[in-house]
């Protein structure tokens, strides 16, 4: 079941998500397009999902003030890359280059974030898997397969097949970070969890790894500042 409610003025739009899984209410306001969804037990009442939604509309409006203004890349404009601000310059040729600072990108300006976009996407892919393929053997285990997407809620996950997901705004985030969540990922294929041996694991083959966890926990919503589609 999936509806929507409207608290308050100016109203914020919730979306009601009911789950077999929950035993609480929680609200979450999504990094990507700072969309609000309330997930409630599956055997709530609509009256007291609204009633909490109510209760934390402070709650709400402090967050989503807090949240950047998004950004459309153009020319002229700048845009992360290896967690540092680079321009957006006109090129020439069919493929995006990068040169000493500076993204050379053909076309319009229309056609900008299209082109980043999949830059970005091919850039990430060769970064995290030479990154994965790195630590697997570091831990003496091999994976399945690596899927990059443009995930909402995680920077990468593992599957109990040993499937690898990594989401490729995190070619925006300096290499340490991107280092750090091919490291956790692979660890899972160790430990399945987030147990004291999980972090151990990830403490042996990445021993930097807590500053890079609070980098992402501090600046990871930036990344999904930036819009790829018009």
């Amino acid at each position: 079941m999936t509806e929507a409610l409207e608290i308050g003025n100016p109203p914020i739009t919730v979306m009601l998500k009911k789950s077999a899984r929950a035993r609480k209410f929680s609200l979450r306001i999504s990094n990507s397009d700072g969309s609000v969804s309330l997930t409630m037990p599956k055997q709530a009442i609509i009256h007291d999902a609204i009633a909490f939604a109510n209760d934390h509309e402070g709650w709400l409006r402090k967050h989503l003030c807090k949240r950047p203004n998004k950004i459309l890349p153009v020319f002229g404009s700048s845009i992360l890359l290896d967690g540092a601000e680079v321009q957006i310059m006109f090129g020439q040729g069919s493929h995006v280059r990068f040169d000493a600072g500076v993204l050379y990108v053909s076309g319009t300006n229309a056609q900008v974030p299209a082109k980043l976009c999949a830059f970005y996407k091919t850039l990430a892919r060769d970064r995290l898997v030479q990154a994965s393929e790195s630590y697997a053997k570091m831990v003496g285990r091999s994976f399945s397969r690596i899927t990059i997407r443009d995930t909402r809620s995680r920077w990468g996950s593992c599957t109990s097949d040993g499937n690898l997901m990594y989401s490729w705004r995190l070619i925006m985030a300096p290499p340490s970070v991107q280092a750090y969540v091919a490291a956790h990922e692979v660890c899972h294929l160790v430990e399945m969890n987030h147990s004291d041996a999980f972090w151990r694991q990830v403490a042996a083959i990445y021993p930097n790894y807590k500053k890079q966890r609070e980098w992402l926990r501090h600046q990871g919503s930036h990344l999904h500042r930036y819009q790829f589609k018009r």
